[in-house]
Order: structure tokens, then sequence, then C-alpha cells
């Protein structure tokens, strides 16, 4: 059995942002698969749930709700309760070094500045869980070379619905693609 995890925010707020680009993502993969989220789990898991076969491989697939910085408190709860080691963790969320629209694959290593990855290693104490970077890229620099918007305010901004779903729709098979190749290694 495999964890899927997508990093992102609760709320209205932060629904249609850059980073909430792996619920976004998520989201749609159980749509496809037709697999419903269960808001009942919140209390014991932190974390809306779903279960299913996602690209033919069984899995529990995990919205941690309590923030992105405290993201590892909820992945903690459900891979215990599920016996799932963290090498059958797939964790997809937004990276700003890779340009928007990519999708990038890596197993194990650091966080990268990324607080919900920086949360789930250190919750855990492991860092060899498999990861799908949702590329965003940075904010655009001004004309005269210096830093444009901030980068928080960047991945926090509201979208229009449009561009998300174009976006979804543009790194949705790719995130799939690089799924089935993780799901391959850890047969």
């Amino acid at each position: 059995m495999k964890l899927l995890i997508a990093l992102g925010n609760p709320g209205q707020r932060y629904e249609n942002t850059w980073h909430n680009a792996g619920f976004l993502v998520l989201n749609e993969m159980a749509r496809g698969e037709g697999i419903s989220w269960d808001s009942g789990t919140v209390d014991k898991f932190l974390g809306e749930l779903g279960k299913g076969q996602v690209l033919g491989e069984s899995c529990v697939l995990l919205k941690p709700m309590t923030f992105m910085n405290l993201s590892g408190r909820s992945v903690v709860r459900v891979a215990q309760f599920y016996k799932i080691p963290s090498q059958d963790w797939i964790v997809l969320h937004d990276d700003i070094d890779v340009p928007a629209g990519k999708v990038r694959a890596r197993a194990g290593g650091g966080h990268g500045g990324h607080n919900g990855i920086r949360s789930i290693m250190e919750e855990s104490g492991k860092d060899d869980f498999q990861r799908i970077k949702l590329g965003v890229g940075r904010p655009a620099k001004l004309e005269d070379g210096s830093p444009g918007m901030d980068v928080a305010d960047y991945v926090l901004r509201q979208m229009p619905e449009t561009e998300i779903a174009d976006y979804v729709k543009a790194v949705k098979p790719e995130a799939e693609l690089r799924m089935k190749e993780m799901f391959k290694q850890r047969k």
C-alpha cells in the first residue's frame, strides 16, 4: 500500500493558490479514480483521507488539514495507523525552483526550504520518501533586475480558476507518469 500525500493549506482563502498545487493535483487524480475524500477523518488524522486504487496501486490518499508548516503531524498519524513505511510515501507539493507547469521527481534528500517537507522530515525523522515537485516557478524580477513579488506573497496569491484548471490539466499527466515510475521501483 502507498501513502499519497498532497501538501497545501486548508480553507477557501488558500484554495486557488500555487501553494496548494499538491491538493489541486491529487484532488484531480482522486476524482479520475472515483475516490472521494472523507472529511470525518480530520479529528483522528488531522487530515482528509481517501482510499482506493490509483494507477492500479492500492493507496491511502491524504490532505493534511494542519496548514503547511505542520503537515508532518498528519502524515505520521496516518502512516503509523496504516503501517506504511516512509519509502512508500509519495508527497506532491509545489516547488518554486521548478519552472511553472513542469514536474520533477526525487527520492529522499533535504527539504529545499519547503516548510511542508521540513515538517514531514522533523515529525517522522525520515527523509527517504518520494517527492513529486509540481513546478510553480518564481515571481518575476522587476525590469531593473531587483526582486519582484515576495515568494510567500507569490505562492499564496489567489489565481483565476481558469489558470488553475489549465495548470492542473498540464501537470497531472506528468505527475501520474512519475508516480507510475515510483510504483514500479517499490514493487
